[in-house]
């Protein structure tokens, strides 16, 4: 089963976009973890190992996604973790394309199918034995 953590990085406190692709995630039979809102790169990432999840989806709304989710990626690689990280918010495409040369495997933006990233996320570890 894969199991997903869903985190809210930053001061953002818009949390229902978050809460939807978990209950989907959910309902797809992958293991869903949600952090809450407000929540420090450290935090998610340390909850992340804690969990021992297989991808972090981080959803991010605040403008501040070149200064977070780089930093969560950081503290991934420091701490030896090769999850699958996920990014779903409002982001201009230059900054998707410098995330995910960073190592982001997909970014998502206002719009898209949920069931898009469900079977992307299902797609990613079709091969894997999670």
């Amino acid at each position: 089963m894969i199991k997903v953590l869903v985190a809210k990085p930053g001061l953002d406190g818009h949390d229902r976009g978050a809460k939807i692709i978990a209950r989907a995630l959910r309902d797809a039979g992958m293991e869903v973890i949600y952090t809450g809102i407000r929540q420090t790169p450290e935090q998610i990432v340390q909850t992340a190992i804690d969990e021992d999840v297989d991808v972090v989806g981080i959803s991010i709304l605040s403008g501040a996604h070149m200064k977070l989710v780089p930093r969560i990626l950081e503290l991934l690689k420091n701490n030896n973790s090769d999850v699958a990280v996920f990014v779903g918010g409002i982001i201009p495409e230059e900054d998707a394309m410098e995330l995910k040369k960073s190592g982001v495997v997909e970014v998502y933006g206002p719009g898209t199918p949920i069931s898009e990233v469900v079977e992307r996320i299902k797609g990613y570890f079709e091969h894997a034995n999670v």
